[in-house]
């Protein structure tokens, strides 16, 4: 996860309340997405149809971004562009789904870096990992630091018995059943050995080239340009699931200044999307795994909007769109047993190292207080780190509140009357993953399922198009620890009227 501030106000110059992301952004250095798939129903209502977005709907955007459109949109004239559109729409979102393989194999390398659920050997340490960036013979991954080569010779040792271990299981089926891999020889577990390492180095010259072009578009001394950067750099990178607490810290923070505002006011706030809900794998900053895998954000803000009194936990309903079906099967999986009158238990691990911010330790500690109660959490092993950790046990009700459906934001909308649209959609990390051309079309999307007036929530920025009737409004920073770039610039937009 992309971590979007640095204390903004200074990196950027620019004061608070007056930010906006607009048409001053140039066409083709401000071109960002936001993503919207195909549907898959988990238990939906009739209400709940997925249709793609029509050439009609998608023509002014094609019009708009000539220059920033795929080549093979770029070459045909707009007759062409008509006929060709329905088949381009799919087959973009096959290409987009298949992503998520290159997420799942970036999800095992930090898995690799960081769990303990398969070995007593200590989590790699950022020094160790700048070792590895730093040292260019590593083409092939045949070098790497010695507690990476005892890491991945753990894992495959454990790969043959993964037993209940759901992470264990998901490398093997990764690993063995897609990539076709196998354990049998002491060959074949060298070519696994050399593929894993191989992945780490792939994985994090890709964050260092992440990092650099950040760089880059600082050194241009244009804030907006900056964070323009910032907000679709993962467009090339595989399609990550992995989630944590933080993030939604600043979405309460936000939340609180939208009801001073007046923009939601109390109990307003009935219908909310949840745009790439995420799976708590191992993601590469923390990367715990000795606790089952969890979604936090759905839960997170039911919490925070109960707190606000901007929502009633009688009639709020939560939809999580996502791509992935592994984490649709886990919110659905989580609603089917709420609806059996099973809690569903949040662990929430905290490193003391990490010198978080006041606000961010007071959101920890009070996390859940609205949704559940306080249970003894998992033990921590040896090799965890120095942490603190709290788990919530969240009520069944609020469970069955939240309702998975298989869309891709980029390129799909939920088809809703206007009285059944959404107050309130979050899309943290999301757009991150996507070119201008598709930010645009996935903010089209968003206008088609946001009710006038409702408001979206993302950490990143979007171009807006003259003709969109989604408006940025404002913007908060908040930093969560005394680490460069840890914390979160979230963007509001608005639904203008029809």
């Amino acid at each position: 996860m992309l971590k979007n501030s640095e204390l903004f106000d200074s990196v950027f110059s620019i004061k608070r309340n007056t930010y906006k992301v607009s048409s001053r952004i140039s066409i083709v250095a401000g071109c960002w997405l936001a993503l919207s798939l195909p549907i898959s129903l988990f238990g939906q209502t009739s209400q709940s149809r997925a249709e793609y977005l029509r050439y009609t709907e998608a023509q002014p955007i094609l019009e708009a971004l000539v220059e920033a459109l795929p080549a093979d949109l770029k070459r045909l004239n707009p007759d062409e562009l008509a006929k060709a559109w329905p088949n381009w729409i799919r087959g973009r979102d096959s290409e987009i789904r298949a992503r998520l393989a290159q997420g799942d194999e970036d999800s095992l390398v930090n898995f690799l870096l960081f769990g303990t659920s398969y070995t007593q050997r200590p989590r790699v340490t950022i020094k160790e990992i700048a070792e590895i960036r730093g040292d260019g013979a590593l083409t092939s991954g045949a070098r790497v630091v010695p507690v990476i080569q005892g890491r991945v010779d753990d894992l495959i040792r454990d790969l043959g018995a993964a037993g209940k271990n759901e992470r264990l299981l998901f490398a093997r089926n990764v690993l063995l059943t897609q990539k076709g891999h196998t354990l049998t020889t002491t060959q074949d577990r060298a070519r696994l050995k050399n593929y894993l390492l191989t992945s780490v180095v792939r994985n994090l010259r890709e964050q260092a080239s992440y990092v650099k072009a950040v760089e880059s578009a600082r050194l241009l001394g244009d804030p907006t340009e900056e964070f323009a950067e910032r907000s679709r750099v993962f467009r090339t990178r595989g399609l990550s699931s992995d989630t944590s607490l933080l993030p939604n810290l600043a979405l309460e923070e936000s939340l609180k200044a939208i009801r001073t505002r007046g923009l939601l006011t109390a109990i307003s706030v009935r219908r909310v999307a949840i745009v790439g809900p995420g799976l708590d794998f191992t993601d590469k900053q923390e990367g715990y795994d000795f606790y089952p895998q969890q979604t936090i954000q759905p839960f997170a803000i039911v919490d925070t909007l109960l707190r606000l009194g901007l929502a009633s936990p009688d009639v709020l309903q939560v939809t999580t769109f996502d791509l992935s079906p592994r984490v649709n099967h886990h919110l659905a999986l989580a609603q089917q047993r709420a609806r059996h009158g099973q809690r569903y238990v949040v662990q929430l691990p905290r490193d003391l190292q990490a010198q978080w911010k006041p606000e961010a330790i007071g959101y920890w500690k009070q996390f859940g207080d609205q949704i559940g109660t306080a249970v003894s959490p998992v033990n921590l092993p040896a090799n965890a780190g120095d942490l603190k950790i709290r788990a919530v046990s969240i009520r069944p009700s609020i469970a069955t509140r939240i309702t998975p459906v298989d869309l891709n934001i980029v390129l799909q909308h939920m088809d809703l009357p206007t009285a059944e649209r959404f107050d309130l959609i979050i899309a943290t990390n999301i757009f991150i993953y996507y070119d201008t051309f598709e930010q645009s079309l996935a903010l089209a999307n968003v206008e088609h399922m946001l009710r006038p007036g409702g408001i979206m929530l993302s950490n990143n920025a979007l171009l807006e198009l003259p003709f969109s009737r989604v408006r940025s409004v404002d913007y908060l920073t908040v930093v969560y620890s005394d680490r460069p770039d840890d914390g979160d610039h979230i963007v509001w937009y608005q639904r203008l009227p029809d």
